[in-house]
């Protein structure tokens, strides 16, 4: 009778792996250890090559010749360092720097060059001193944005200046918010003159006439446009009058007692357009008429700027020896003529006469 055969477990191909499965026999030859060469690093990864070690020769020290700043950069050059000569204190004749000059209503005017004031006698009013200087001037209106963009009527404010460019006065007008809107030119007002330290040195006034500018109704004061000039403000020292006319627009400029003193005349159509860009001229004369002594120019400034704003140039010119009250009155002349026929864009559509 034979030995009964005992069947021995088979070990495991690796630790933990269990028996193995039915029917996969023993592990194939050649998965079990490792296979040679994956043990120990291969030749040449070990140490770093030669030559990647320390720095390569001559990348040390700075190369010779950029350490230092080269000759002639250290130093600012000669002439820098000190302001040019002339622009530490102002020049001659332009007086103090202006901060904006107020008026005795709150309108301030921009920064600007003003005129030195000269010496005045105790025949000049206080403050028109300016004008004993001086046989021209220009009266600048200045752009009003609000005006330009919404045609809200604004107060008109003016500069004064001379034919160098210095300022000699600032006028800033005062009148009723309602009144500008629904009279527009034919309002009344006051415009404030100041001088560079904000004092106001003259005053023109003209009080508002309902339905009143025609020249063919202008015979009898009610129906005519005046205004009055006050220098120093509460002494009138001359008027300027509108005066009857079939034709060109004609004014009187007289003193407080209405003695005429210069007589203007204006052209005969006032219109300024594309197809007409020249000056607007207004002659002044002397009383009797017989001899031409000074004019009122009002100057095309631009066809954008006459479209768009209501912003007018005017030039004055009279004798340098002309009374200086005289003088003041032609400045409030130019503010009557300015509201009369430039203050609304349809004015410069056709005359008033």
């Amino acid at each position: 009778m034979s030995d009964p055969v005992t069947t021995q477990p088979v070990p495991p191909a690796y630790p933990g792996s269990g028996p193995p499965q039915p029917g996969y026999g023993p592990p194939q030859p050649g998965y079990g250890p490792p296979q040679p060469g994956y043990g120990p690093p291969q030749p040449g990864y070990g140490p770093p090559q030669p030559g990647y070690g320390p720095p390569q020769p001559g990348y040390g020290p700075p190369q010779p010749g950029y350490g230092p700043p080269q000759p002639g950069y250290g130093p600012p050059q000669p002439g820098y360092a000190p302001p040019q000569p002339g622009y530490g204190p102002p020049q001659p004749g332009y007086g103090p720097p202006s901060q904006g000059s107020p008026s005795s209503h709150g309108a301030s005017a921009p920064s600007a060059q003003w005129m030195e004031r000269p010496e005045g006698d105790s025949n000049c009013p206080p403050g028109l001193e300016y004008l004993t200087m001086v046989d021209q001037i220009l009266v600048q209106q200045q752009v009003e944005l609000l005006e330009a963009m919404v045609n809200f009527e604004t107060q008109n404010k003016y500069k004064i200046v001379n034919i160098m460019g210095q300022q000699i006065y600032f006028a800033a007008e005062e009148s009723d918010a309602c009144m500008r809107q629904c009279c527009g030119n034919s309002r009344g007002f006051i415009m404030h003159v100041t001088d560079n330290m904000g004092r106001e040195v003259m005053r023109v006034t003209r009080e508002f006439k309902c339905c009143v500018g025609c020249s063919w109704c202008a015979c009898c004061e009610s129906c005519a446009l005046t205004v009055s000039v006050e220098a120093p403000v509460g002494t009138v020292v001359g008027k300027v009058k509108q005066t009857c006319s079939c034709l060109e627009p004609t004014y009187d400029i007289t003193t407080p007692d209405d003695e005429v003193v210069l007589k203007i005349k204006g052209p005969l159509c006032i219109w300024q357009g594309p197809c007409c860009v020249g000056d607007q001229k207004f002659k002044v004369y002397n009383s009797d008429e017989t001899a031409k002594v000074g004019k009122i120019s009002k100057q095309w400034t631009g066809l954008v700027k006459e479209i768009f704003t209501k912003a007018d140039n005017f030039g004055v010119s009279f004798p340098m020896d002309l009374d200086i009250k005289m003088k003041a009155t032609m400045i409030g002349a130019v503010f009557l003529i300015d509201f009369m026929y430039f203050e609304q864009p349809k004015n410069r559509d056709h005359d008033h006469d």
